[in-house]
């Protein structure tokens, strides 16, 4: 496994993911463009956000785009961050102070992954929640794929 904790990783959140697998999403061009444009960076998941992402792909898109991106990911497409046993109250912390969004479990997952990996440099469609959302307590994220 790659260090994740590398300064050139990047965070990427299940709206990306779908904005990728999905031709017909707005932020197709986007997602597509980012993905060459940061091709360098290491991409950085969770598995909420895997589990997210399957869910929407499978729901919206195909179960064939949802193999497609299981298979990506299989090939080195992302690095997967563990949510440990220490991060448990700070998730539950973190939608406690977000539930009136509401935060779910893969946003709080990345909230903590960007805590351990010290930036928030984020691919994300998700822009209210990801403008709102602070690691640290006080520190935005920088979302790359939409820029505020």
């Amino acid at each position: 496994m790659k260090n994740i904790l590398a300064t050139n990783s990047l965070i990427v959140d299940s709206g990306f993911w779908f904005a990728l697998a999905n031709p017909r999403d707005r932020h197709h061009p986007l997602a597509r463009a980012a993905l060459g444009k940061f091709e360098k960076l290491l991409f950085v998941t969770t598995w909420p956000v895997i589990t997210e992402s399957c869910y929407l792909i499978g729901q919206r898109v195909s179960l064939e785009a949802q193999l497609r991106f299981l298979r990506n990911i299989e090939a080195g497409g992302s690095e997967l961050f563990h949510i440990q046993d220490e991060h448990w109250p700070r998730l539950v912390q973190l939608m406690h102070r977000y539930r009136n969004l509401p935060m779910d479990l893969a946003d709080a997952s990345l909230v903590i992954l960007a805590e351990a990996l010290g930036h928030g440099r984020i691919l994300s469609t998700d822009q209210r929640d990801f403008e709102s959302y602070r690691w640290k307590s006080h520190e935005p994220f920088d979302n790359l794929l939409l820029p505020g």
